[in-house]
């Protein structure tokens, strides 16, 4: 029993589905918006938490501008410039967000929206 134990174990972790960039991208971004969508649906009770969830978006929003800036980034120039208009606005937003003088509702719309063009992709493959 020990053996078959061992041998499970040892195949297991060689048929486990690769993780990709695209995969990973997926899987932050994916967790980020469930918790700002948690957290907005809670209204003032979860301003606390959408705070460190708009936090973790800003950050991962300013990680994926770095990257479409960077001259050797393989997409194409156009969507690299559409990705980089939309970090910009998702910082903005953000901003008016905090100050509770917007919704996040654009933020979730546009985090959404990626999620789909990298499900499309083969995030999920």
């Amino acid at each position: 029993m020990n053996a078959l134990l061992q041998a499970r174990q040892a195949y297991s972790a060689a048929s486990a589905p690769t993780r990709t960039p695209r995969n990973m991208e997926y899987e932050v971004l994916s967790r980020i918006t469930h918790r700002m969508h948690s957290a907005a649906k809670r209204g003032r009770a979860g301003f606390g938490e959408l705070v460190e969830a708009l936090h973790e978006n800003n950050r991962l929003w300013g990680v994926l501008a770095a990257n479409v800036a960077e001259g050797e980034n393989a997409l194409p120039p156009d969507l690299r410039a559409r990705l980089f208009y939309l970090a910009e606005f998702t910082q903005v937003h953000t901003s008016k967000v905090l100050r509770r003088e917007a919704s996040p509702r654009p933020l979730l719309e546009i985090n959404t929206a990626v999620l789909r063009g990298l499900r499309q992709g083969g995030a999920r493959e």
